[in-house]
C-alpha cells in the first residue's frame, strides 16, 4: 500500500517536472517579481523596467503540488494512517520541493523572491500568531467541566461563538475546545460536537470585528472601518442561529439514542462525571443500555478555572495584532523582502507573550488540559509545505484577467458571485489575500484609477452589498474544510491527540457539504 501511494505521488508530479522546459523559456521574459503584499498592501518590485506579473505566466499545471498536498492530508490519513503519522513532514517537504525546485530553476531570482516573501512576510507571523495563541490558551484549565448534555453542550458553543469575534477564531478555539472535549468524554457519538465547534467557533463566530478573522483585519488595513464588520451581524446570527438549532437537535438524539438520562430534580449545567466513572464503567454502562436499562449520571459538581491570568496574554496578543495594523513605524529590507518595523514588534510581543505564559502557568494546570505541542507541530509542518505550494494559485489570482484563473476573476460581477467565488477558493485557499483579490476586483469594477481609500468609503456607501458578500464569503466558506481557516487543523490535531476519532479531509467536507451548503443557498437567496 505505502509503495502504491508513493508511486501514485510521483506520476502525479510528472507532467510539472517535465514541462520545466516552457517555465525555462518563460523565465527569459521575467526576471524579478512584480506585485507582492507588504502588510497587507500591495507593492510593487520592478527592475530596470516594467516586467510582467509572475501570476501572467504560470501555467494552470503549476497548483499540481498544491492539489499534491491536499489529497495527501485527505487520503494517507485514511488509507495508511500509521505511515502518515511518521512521515507527514517528509510528505510536506515533498510537495514542497517538487513544487519550488522547477519553480526556481524557471524563474530564478523572482520565484527566489517570491517564496521568501510568502515565508517571511506570510508564514513565520502566522505561525508565531498560532503559537502564542496556541501556548496561552493551552494555559487555562476549567476544572470540574459539567457534563455535556444537549444543552451543556449550546450553552459552551455559544459562549465559544460570541467571544471569537474579539479574541479571535483561534484564539477561542484554543480556549474552548478542551473544555468541551473533557465535558463529552464520556459520550460514544461526539464527532458531531468537534465539527460543529469548527464551523461556529473556529470560523463563523470570527465575522464581527477585525480582531475575528485575518480577511476582515486585511480589510480594516485597507481602510474599511473598524466597526463597519458590525454590518455583518444579521448573516451571522442567521447561519450561527441555525447551525446551534441543528446542533442541538442533533446533540439531543444522539444523547438519548446513549441512553444517558438525567435526574430531574437536577439542573443540566450541575451535572458533573465522577473521578470513580471511569472508561470501564462507562462501558459497563453501555452494555447496561444495550440490555434495555437505562443509566444515569447524577452528580453535582463544583466548576473552577485555573490559569485565568492566561487573559492578559491573550488580551496582550490580540493587541499587539492591532498595533501592527493602526502604527506605522518604517521598514527595512530582508533579502530583497520590505519588512515593516511595527511588524517585527509584533511578532516578538507575541513570542514574549508565549514565553510570559509558559513562565508563569504551572505546567500542571497544562496537564489537566491534556497539553502538548505536537498539534501546533503538525500545523507547523502541514502548513509549511501548503504555503510553498499555493504560490502559484495566488500568484494568478493576483494577475487578475491576465493569469491563467482569469475566468474565474471575469466571472464575477454580482453579490452572489462575489460571495460564493471568495467563499470557495478560501475553502482551500489562504482566506486573507482571497478577499483582498476580490475586494481589488469589486474597487476596480466600480471605481477604476480612484485612490484605495476614496473607493472603499464610495464602495460601502454606494455598493455595500458587494463588501458584505465578499466579508461573508471569506469567513464563513472556511469551515468548509480542515484547511479554510487556521484553527481547523488545530482542533483536529488536538481532538484525536485525546484519542478522538476524526473524519478524513473528505469525510468531513460531506458534514460541511450537508450542514453548510444549504444555509448558504438559504443566505445566498435571503441577502444577496
Amino acid at each position: 500500500m505505502r509503495k502504491l501511494l508513493l508511486i501514485m505521488m510521483l506520476l502525479s508530479v510528472v507532467p510539472f517536472v517535465f514541462n520545466t522546459s516552457g517555465l525555462l523559456q518563460a523565465q527569459q521574459e521575467i526576471t524579478v517579481t512584480d506585485s507582492l503584499f507588504e502588510n497587507g498592501h500591495i507593492v510593487e518590485t520592478t527592475g530596470k523596467e516594467h516586467i510582467p506579473s509572475l501570476g501572467t505566466k504560470l501555467p494552470m499545471w503549476s497548483v499540481i503540488p498544491f492539489a499534491g498536498i491536499l489529497l495527501s492530508i485527505a487520503l494517507f490519513p485514511l488509507l495508511a494512517p500509521r505511515f502518515w503519522h511518521h512521515n507527514f513532514g517528509k510528505i510536506s517537504a515533498f510537495w514542497a520541493l517538487i513544487f519550488a525546485i522547477p519553480f526556481v530553476l524557471a524563474y530564478g531570482e523572482a520565484a527566489f523572491v517570491e517564496i521568501l516573501h510568502i515565508y517571511i512576510a506570510d508564514y513565520i507571523p502566522f505561525i508565531i500568531l498560532l503559537w502564542a495563541l496556541f501556548t496561552a490558551g493551552g494555559g487555562i484549565f476549567v476544572k470540574g467541566t459539567p457534563v455535556g448534555t444537549p444543552f451543556n453542550n449550546l450553552i459552551a458553543l455559544l459562549i465559544g461563538t460570541l467571544i471569537a469575534s474579539w479574541i479571535g477564531t483561534t484564539g477561542a478555539a484554543m480556549v474552548m475546545i478542551r473544555p468541551v472535549l473533557r465535558m463529552n468524554r464520556y459520550r460514544k457519538s461526539k464527532i458531531h460536537i468537534i465539527i460543529f465547534f469548527i464551523f461556529l467557533v473556529a470560523n463563523i463566530g470570527g465575522s464581527l470585528t477585525p480582531l475575528g478573522d485575518p480577511p476582515l483585519f486585511l480589510g480594516f488595513l485597507h481602510h474599511v472601518p473598524f466597526f463597519w464588520t458590525f454590518n455583518l451581524f444579521t448573516e451571522m446570527a442567521f447561519l450561527a442561529g441555525i447551525l446551534l438549532l441543528l446542533f442541538f437537535l442533533l446533540d439531543t438524539f444522539y444523547f438519548r439514542l446513549e441512553g444517558w438520562h438525567r435526574k430531574e430534580h437536577l439542573k443540566p449545567y450541575y451535572y458533573q462525571i465522577p473521578e470513580e466513572l471511569t472508561e470501564e464503567k462507562i462501558l459497563i454502562n453501555h452494555d447496561l443500555h444495550k440490555k434495555g436499562e437505562k443509566v444515569e449520571i447524577p452528580v453535582k459538581a463544583k466548576i473552577s478555572i485555573q490559569g485565568l491570568h492566561n487573559l492578559i496574554f491573550l488580551a496582550g496578543i490580540m493587541g499587539g495584532v492591532l498595533f501592527s495594523g493602526l502604527v506605522h513605524i518604517g521598514e527595512f529590507t530582508i533579502m530583497g523582502i520590505h519588512v515593516t518595523i511595527q511588524s517585527m514588534i509584533r511578532d516578538v510581543f507575541l513570542i514574549i507573550m508565549g514565553i510570559l505564559s509558559l513562565k508563569t502557568t504551572a505546567w500542571s494546570i497544562r496537564e489537566g488540559n491534556e497539553f502538548t505541542w505536537f498539534p501546533i507541530k503538525e500545523v507547523a509542518i502541514l502548513f509549511a509545505g501548503i504555503f510553498m505550494t499555493i504560490v502559484p494559485a495566488l500568484s494568478m489570482l493576483r494577475a487578475g484577467s491576465e493569469g491563467a484563473l482569469h475566468f474565474i476573476i471575469d466571472s464575477v460581477n454580482k453579490p452572489w458571485h462575489y460571495f460564493w467565488i471568495t467563499g470557495s477558493l478560501s475553502s482551500f485557499l489562504d482566506n486573507a489575500p482571497t478577499y483582498l483579490t476580490f475586494l481589488s476586483t469589486a474597487l476596480g469594477q466600480f471605481y477604476p484609477g480612484i485612490p484605495e481609500i476614496e473607493a472603499v468609503h464610495l464602495l460601502i456607501e454606494e455598493h455595500e452589498l458587494y463588501l458584505e458578500a465578499i466579508s461573508t464569503g471569506a469567513v464563513f466558506f472556511g469551515a468548509m474544510t480542515y484547511i479554510g481557516n487556521a484553527p481547523n487543523f488545530m482542533v483536529k490535531s488536538i481532538a484525536e491527540e485525546q484519542k478522538n476519532k476524526m473524519p478524513s479531509f473528505f469525510g468531513y467536507m460531506i458534514y460541511s457539504i450537508i450542514f453548510l451548503i444549504p444555509i448558504f443557498l438559504l443566505i445566498t437567496w435571503i441577502f444577496f
